[in-house]
């Protein structure tokens, strides 16, 4: 059985951008940017057994552990942090203090 009623179906329009989630939410293309670090990573510094040093958290912001280099290279360091124990360390993931 057919309904007998043929309405032709409505073209949609072109968007420029997709609509956004909610009002006031950041479009695609601005999503996609990470924010800035807040301080660009050392990359000449050389860590040494004794040094002090502050973990950085995501985008380098500092989190407040200090600590002292037990063992470093050139990509990780061995860190006795002040509150608890040992950690092996990423070196992007320090700052000398």
């Amino acid at each position: 059985m057919t309904h007998g009623t043929r309405k032709p179906i409505p073209k949609l329009h072109r968007a420029p951008q997709p609509p956004l989630s909610h009002r006031g939410a950041a479009p695609d293309s601005d999503r996609a940017k990470k924010p800035r670090l807040s301080e660009p990573a050392a990359s000449g510094q050389e860590l040494n057994p004794g040094d002090r040093v502050e973990g950085l958290g995501d985008f380098g912001k500092p989190t407040g552990e200090l600590g002292t280099v037990q063992q470093a290279n050139e990509d990780d360091a061995v860190v006795k942090w002040d509150n608890d124990g040992r950690m092996r360390v990423h070196q992007p993931s320090l700052k000398k203090v």
